[in-house]
């Protein structure tokens, strides 16, 4: 082939190259790009894309710059008396009491911290009680470094509000704001003073509201709880200070944290403003708060409960219990019984425990409100004259320590539907426990199954059935009047049963009574 032929044969195949691209971009078979890898730059915001960013930032740097001064850090002190000894070592013998005479007593401060924050210029600062409970000496300190004494004004351990006092005027104060106007999903920021580290400012989000049946350590028998809850980190320490809007107004009183390890896990919950200013506002006027109660121990109502109760929706408060017990009771003077579910208070809609709470705590003691319960199926309606819990001297407070022996294991029956085992009340248990002779009467149970309806409602050794509530009610001083309710039961039905719990377990009172709804098998 010569020079010129080879060169059409060039062009020809240029040519025919050329042509199978162009038609090929034409179908979009091919994609044209550089042989290295190459990211795109992320494109910039634009402004508008900026400035709301800025002004969260902005709104963080203003809540922090104006409420800190207004925060304080609390040493609590208890003094401590132990005695000092002489040594005895090798003394005559008889001298050992002519020694004793010279013991003397050696003060050992003990304490704790907390936060706080100050609500009036001439020194009214809100913290929580368990910061300062029993406390002997008091110490708050501010932003500024300066120290003053504090005297407590008083406490309130139903809510865990307590109110202290510094001789000082003209202090910061924070703004106080309305936690019924705030929403899950709102920004909050918690100031304190965790874990020794003091003037901390951190930012979450409500995450839920009207938080309640929070097993929290040295419960009252009388608590509200209506926590507002936010994953802004609490810490020991955070306790008493502020949980604040995005506006910087105070909406709650940081307070407890769920943790396994008593540090922060992502979940802290702080008292609603709104409950804290009542407890304040009664404190200034009245030295003690004057808190309107049903005298009904209280428990949320669960899908077996609302069968029961013969409601249409899962919603209400069961009455567990009438606390203080007896005929002066405000709820039960006016008809009110164990196992009723309260569905209204003072015409408003009732749908879990806080909200009733929040409706109560709105009234005085002597106050009387309509309630409406269902009971098994019939709806009623009371007018209760509201009581006044005992004040805290005055409270009967249950051992802690308990004995733990075990009933005599005889006379057991096994009741397969429930899956628990029982017995009549042994008197030794009755003995070791304090079991009056109105509890002592029914069945104690001694096992409960992992695979019945029973387990982790009812518990061994420590629940004794006193009656059924619920298709019929029963009195229960054998297995077989036990076994002779169960047995008419179907699969699927609910049997509703009254039980002295003689532990207090779930959040009730030592040796209480309390109700329990199981589904069949």
């Amino acid at each position: 082939m010569n020079k010129f032929a080879r060169a059409q044969l060039f062009a020809a195949v240029l040519i025919a190259f050329a042509c199978g691209l162009v038609f090929a971009s034409g179908f979009d078979l091919t994609k044209i790009s550089w042989a290295q890898t190459k990211t795109a730059p992320a494109p910039k915001p634009t402004p508008a894309e900026v400035k709301p960013l800025e002004e969260v930032g902005q709104a963080f740097e203003a809540i922090a710059e104006h409420v800190t001064p207004a925060v304080v850090s609390i040493e609590a002190e208890i003094i401590e008396t132990r005695r000092t000894t002489v040594p005895r070592r090798n003394l005559p013998p008889g001298m050992e009491d002519f020694f004793r005479g010279f013991e003397m007593p050696d003060p050992q401060p003990r304490g704790g911290t907390g936060s706080g924050f100050i609500v009036s210029k001439d020194g009214y600062i809100l913290t929580n009680n368990h910061v300062v409970a029993n406390a002997d000496r008091v110490t708050v300190t501010m932003l500024d470094n300066r120290k003053f004494p504090a005297k407590v004004i008083g406490r309130d351990p139903t809510t865990d509000v307590a109110l202290i006092k510094v001789d000082a005027t003209n202090l910061p104060t924070v703004s106080m704001g309305d936690d019924r106007k705030s929403r899950v999903g709102q920004w909050v920021v918690a100031i304190g003073n965790p874990l020794g580290l003091d003037f901390t400012v951190t930012a979450g989000i409500i995450s839920a509201k009207g938080r309640s049946q929070l097993n929290l350590p040295g419960r009252d028998p009388y608590a509200i709880q209506d926590f507002i809850q936010t994953d802004a980190a609490i810490n020991p320490g955070n306790s008493g200070g502020p949980l604040v809007n995005i506006r910087g107004e105070v909406i709650g009183v940081n307070s407890a944290i769920a943790s396994s390890t008593g540090l922060n896990a992502g979940y802290g919950f702080a008292i609603p403003i709104t409950l804290a200013k009542q407890v304040m506002d009664d404190l200034v006027q009245y030295g003690r708060v004057r808190r309107a109660v049903l005298g009904v121990s209280i428990d949320e109502v669960d899908p077996a409960d609302a069968r029961a109760g013969g409601l249409t929706e899962i919603r209400g408060v069961k009455v567990q219990a009438f606390n203080p017990p007896g005929g002066e009771n405000p709820s039960l003077k006016a008809g009110v019984e164990v196992g009723d579910i309260i569905t209204s208070a003072a015409g408003q809609r009732v749908n879990r425990i806080s909200e009733l709470q929040r409706v109560i705590r709105g009234f005085k003691p002597g106050d009387v409100v309509d309630v409406e319960v269902m009971r098994f199926g019939q709806k009623k309606s009371f007018r209760v004259r509201l009581g006044e819990p005992p004040r805290e001297s005055e409270a009967e407070v249950a051992s802690a320590e308990r004995s733990r022996a075990e009933p005599v294991r005889s006379n057991e029956r096994s009741n397969d539907r429930l899956g628990i085992t029982v017995q009549p009340v042994p008197e030794e248990f009755v003995t070791a426990r304090r079991v009056s002779s109105e509890y002592s009467r029914g069945l104690l149970v001694t096992e409960v199954s992992a695979r019945g309806p029973a387990y982790r409602e009812l518990w061994a050794n420590r629940d004794i059935i006193l009656r059924t509530l619920h298709p019929v009610r029963k009195d229960i001083r054998t297995a077989a009047d036990l076994e002779q309710v169960v047995s008419s039961l179907k699969r699927g039905d609910v049997l509703s049963l009254l039980v002295f719990d003689t532990a207090g377990g779930g959040g009730q009172t030592p040796g209480s009574t309390k109700v329990v709804t199981l589904a069949i098998n």
